[in-house]
């Protein structure tokens, strides 16, 4: 092999060498199940104390639904509403009142209410903690979106100190 021919193979291959240093796994951090439901049950009481009947989803950061409760005279909108505002939470990692702004008709962002699931209305809030995306919370059925915000900032609040890191 001619010292060209060699220098051209080690240079097509350098790029392999790359990629097997890199690990061929990650770690991730994601709420358990319990820290769902305990973050779902405090979003339901603090609307319930304000006498709301919502639905409330708890997402991990992909979005798939974790938990999810509907209080009794929640209508069945709130039950697809709910889960959609998580998502739209945890896809966009900022809050849905935030999306809602930034894809006003006019606004660079508008073309994102195209997209399926995403839902353009206060309610759905990232929960975060040691700067990583741990899921999201949505919450429909008040009246307007300031109070599901509220409530999902109720939820996220009862499980703020089990998640720091």
């Amino acid at each position: 092999m001619t010292p060209l021919a060699r220098a051209a193979a080690l240079a097509a291959l350098a790029p392999l060498l790359v990629v097997a240093a890199e690990p061929a796994t990650y770690t991730v951090r994601q709420l358990t199940t319990e820290s769902a439901l305990k973050a779902a049950q405090a979003a339901l009481a603090s609307c319930r104390a304000a006498g709301y009947q919502v639905a409330v989803a708890v997402v991990d950061r992909q979005g798939l639904l974790v938990a999810q409760l509907r209080d009794r005279f929640a209508g069945p909108h709130t039950i697809a509403l709910s889960a959609n505002k998580a998502w739209t939470a945890a896809s966009t990692r900022t809050s849905t009142a935030e999306v809602q702004r930034i894809t006003r008709p006019g606004e660079p962002q508008a073309a994102l209410r195209n997209v399926p699931r995403i839902v353009a209305l206060a309610g759905g809030i990232p929960v975060e903690a040691g700067g990583s995306l741990l899921g999201a919370i949505g919450v429909s059925g008040a009246p307007g979106g300031d109070a599901d915000e509220a409530c999902a900032k109720a939820g996220a609040a009862a499980i703020a100190e089990d998640l720091e890191f």
